[in-house]
């Protein structure tokens, strides 16, 4: 659909409204907040023609259309959400979703939502329920429009009263809370403890980061710290002197990052020998001939180790990224020495070319590598003990030590035995975390959570590894991986692994045993978005507060896990 195309269709759309019903957006907005609506009304209007909802969206989780999926939207989002979504649909456009418009050598404008792309084209999913696919080699250029591909005003087309149920419908969309046989993984209630944690603001609550996204003690400087700013792309050094809190630049990269409002310096990792080498590495977005990726880069600290030493920055690794969603973001070394690189799906939606397991890809995966050493062609070296290293499964790639993947934006080690902690980000119905070893398959996309999501990239004999934990929408949309405690601070918390919601800023706490869930609380609710968590070399634990831009430390001295 050209863009002429797509506005001669929603005109016609509009046409078809009773201008009986063009109230203004307040009164639309003010009746359904305070009116209590009909959902079984609003499910035949969702459904009628001239609403167009159908459309472009789907209710049943299985996705495909223009729209979002809008299973589970009553657990995911609130009234007013829901209301503001229609009323203003540029406002707030759900990641993954945007409007790809690309600029074609004839001079014509095709817009849709990227579904999928390929080595020969795009495929656009557009207004009306049509499809446009456009090859590759009639792109002049791609961009990505800040405007939805709903047009404002469809609330226009149904009385206030209409409006009202159709909003009491789409809130009633919630999961089914019944009983199966991963129920005791996939709770429906989880209890909160009498006494919560307390959250203690220790950085940024007078002059607030911007957007920071990792947090982390220095690890040759005692009581000296780290903050990533995402869009920034600045790394700060913080530090109290005479109980003040100073600032000083550590790093800046930004002229190295390709920076939106979603993208920009992810991830962050000090070498395990820092104090000898003086090397650190990061995770970020790239833009290059309107190709998206990410980049592993290196760089060296400056004798002291308390700022960079200036010196260019070495590209360890490079990994192409379809679309502008789901690039991973975490880098962490582990208790071997080698480094790990959480890579996200690279999108669209629903992983739809099955890149999560595609062995031959780098995105949905947990790649492994030495970067202490170069092999051949290579500016890392390969792990002998990887699981798919010299050849062992045809067309795997040797840099992968789990797949199955979708959004791995945070994961640490239990520092007693080893075990690499995960969470990964659902796609509309479950979060996860889980523990991650060699060789595995962690279902994405045949599976989210512990439930069927696609077979299309099923293959026979594949052995799929489930979430010790699956977190519905009532609990949390957009999981964080944190920390599993061992003994002090937290005694009554050893042996428990610490994440929370980004969106929900619910923190909870997990017990396992053999990889099978034994308990789960509620531990507390966090004042801001939870982006990521952090650690000091005391075992203290942090909380990075993405939104409000705080660095909090979590007590735990009154709170007991019981």
């Amino acid at each position: 659909m050209t863009m002429p195309t797509r506005i001669l269709f929603w005109l016609a759309v509009l046409a078809t409204v009773p201008a009986a019903f063009a109230a203004t957006p307040e009164e639309y907005r003010l009746r359904a907040l305070r009116a209590e609506g009909r959902p079984a009304e609003g499910a035949r209007l969702f459904h009628d023609p001239r609403s167009q909802c159908a459309m472009c969206h789907t209710v049943d989780g299985k996705g495909g259309k223009a729209g979002p999926d809008l299973y589970a939207a009553g657990n995911k989002f609130s009234r007013a959400d829901l209301i503001r979504s229609i009323l203003e649909p540029s406002a707030s456009i759900m990641m993954g979703y945007s409007t790809t418009v690309l600029e074609l050598r004839s001079g014509e404008e095709v817009q849709g939502v990227l579904k999928s792309v390929n080595e020969r084209e795009l495929v656009l999913a557009q207004a009306g329920g049509q499809t446009a696919r456009v090859a590759k080699s009639n792109i002049r250029a791609q961009r990505t429009s800040g405007l939805s591909l709903m047009p404002p005003g469809l609330q226009n087309a149904f009385s206030l009263d209409e409006f009202t149920d159709l909003i009491a419908y789409l809130e009633s969309l919630k999961q089914p809370e019944i009983q199966s046989a991963n129920e005791a993984a996939t709770p429906v209630h989880i209890a909160a403890l009498d006494k919560p944690v307390r959250l203690e603001p220790v950085f940024g609550e007078r002059s607030p980061f911007s957007l920071p996204v990792w947090f982390g003690e220095h690890p040759t400087a005692p009581e000296v710290y780290l903050v990533v700013e995402q869009t920034n792309a600045v790394v700060w050094r913080v530090e109290r002197q005479a109980g003040t809190e100073r600032r000083f630049p550590f790093v800046n990269v930004r002229s190295e990052v390709f920076v939106t409002p979603t993208e920009g310096l992810l991830g962050f990792a000090f070498h395990p020998r820092f104090r000898e080498n003086r090397k650190y590495y990061f995770m970020h977005e790239f833009m290059e001939n309107n190709q998206r990726s990410m980049i592993i880069g290196e760089r060296v600290a400056r004798e002291d180790g308390l700022a960079d030493s200036g010196r260019a920055t070495r590209r360890v690794l490079r990994i192409e990224a379809t679309t502008e969603v789901h690039h991973g973001g975490g880098l962490e070394f582990g208790p071997d020495g080698l480094l790990y690189i959480g890579m996200g799906d690279a999108g669209p939606q629903e992983d739809p070319l099955g890149h999560g397991q595609d062995l031959g890809s780098l995105s949905g995966k947990l790649l492994r590598i030495d970067v202490d050493r170069l092999d051949p062609c290579l500016e890392y070296g390969i792990p002998e003990s990887n699981p798919f290293a010299r050849g062992r499964r045809p067309g795997a790639r040797p840099e992968i030590f789990a797949y199955g993947l979708r959004q791995p934006w945070r994961f640490s080690f239990d520092p007693a035995n080893g075990d690499l902690w995960m969470a990964d980000i659902g796609q509309d119905r479950f979060e996860e975390i889980g523990i991650v070893r060699a060789g595995e398959n962690h279902g994405w996309n045949v599976y989210e959570g512990f439930e069927l999501f696609s077979t299309a990239h099923r293959r026979e004999g594949e052995r799929f590894i489930p979430p010790i934990v699956s977190f519905r929408r009532k609990h949390g949309v957009s999981v964080t991986a944190g920390y599993l405690l061992r003994g002090p601070p937290a005694a009554t918390f050893d042996g428990v692994y610490i994440s929370g919601d980004f969106e929900s800023r619910k923190l909870w706490g997990v017990a396992q045993e053999g990889r099978v869930l034994k308990k789960i609380r509620q531990i507390g609710t966090s004042p801001a978005k939870i982006v990521a968590f952090g650690q000091d070399r005391k075992a203290n634990l942090y909380l990075v507060g993405y939104d409000l831009g705080i660095i909090y430390r979590i007590d735990f001295s009154t709170a007991v896990f019981e």
